[in-house]
């Protein structure tokens, strides 16, 4: 696995007590602005990025122009015509948004999650069970790009460090903003980018974002974010659960029930399980009947 410098953790806390006691009123299900204390740290600079960025498996890295529309279907996201690392060192004037996903596949980094996950473990387990899959995604943004409209499967929560953004964030399970068979379709293999309506604004709540501040996004909650006047980086530290595994399950299982002509029930949100559902999938995709 190949190495990339830096310290081997993050000691001091980056979220103090009344962020930890925001955070417990906000888990699972409402999206919330905190407070963190991680300004800087030297696997985060734009040069360790760019190291970053050209060590990771191509799968792992995700880069295009900056100058999209909020929404914008999967297969006409044009290509920047740059290398990933020239794209990261030219940030504040290549006109384009990159992420670099899983980053606990370089052991640094890996510690580095590990021990901002660590500050809330006990919080999140107390809810929904143990913390599974930790994983953790850095976005690199130009000045005033866009993430399009989408939604993710993960618990997140996004650390703002360099730069400012505004994400608004739209309620999650609402059949308004993302279709039942959209969630259907993204768990077994569809695209996370969401279908987008003007009118879907008026009723999304807009987050600003500034070094020093961080997004709690709940689990496949629709948002679209806007980076700023100056480059951003930003660390999203997530987490899966029983729960958001159960969920997952029961809506693919329902787009198999679904293509059979059947209109399913959709899960319910946290704190609802769908523990047949989810078993009924499961036990569909080991016999190669999916």
């Amino acid at each position: 696995m190949n190495q990339i410098s830096g310290r081997d953790s993050f000691r001091q806390a980056v979220f103090c007590d009344e962020t930890l006691q925001q955070f417990d009123a906000c888990y699972p299900e409402q999206a919330r602005v905190l407070d963190h204390a991680m300004t800087s740290h030297d696997l985060l600079t734009l040069e360790a990025l760019a190291r970053l960025g050209t060590a990771l498996p191509k799968a792992s890295v995700e880069y295009n122009p900056g100058d999209l529309p909020v929404g914008i279907k999967p297969e006409d996201v044009p290509d920047n015509g740059m290398t990933i690392g020239d794209t990261i060192r030219t940030i504040d004037r290549s006109a384009s948004w990159a992420v670099l996903k899983n980053i606990e596949q370089m052991p640094e980094y890996e510690a580095l999650l590990l021990s901002l996950l660590a500050e809330i473990r006990p919080i999140l387990e107390a809810k929904t069970g143990k913390m599974l899959k930790p994983q953790g995604f850095i976005f690199v943004s130009s000045p005033n790009a866009v993430t399009p409209y989408h939604f993710d499967p993960e618990h997140n929560i996004l650390l703002q460090l360099r730069g400012e953004k505004w994400m608004t964030t739209f309620p999650a399970g609402d059949a308004r903003f993302a279709a039942d068979e959209i969630h259907e379709g993204y768990h077994v293999g569809g695209h996370r980018n969401l279908v987008w309506q003007d009118d879907f604004e008026a009723e999304g709540t807009r987050h600003h974002l500034t070094p020093g501040k961080a997004i709690f996004v709940p689990v496949m909650a629709p948002h679209h974010v806007k980076n700023g006047p100056e480059p951003s980086i930003s660390l999203s530290i997530t987490w899966r659960s029983d729960w958001s595994f159960e969920e997952a399950d029961a809506r693919a299982f329902n787009g198999w029930l679904r293509k059979r002509g059947i209109t399913p029930e959709a899960p319910g949100r946290f704190p609802a399980r769908s523990k047949a559902k989810a078993l009924a999938w499961r036990v569909l995709r080991k016999v190669g009947f999916s």
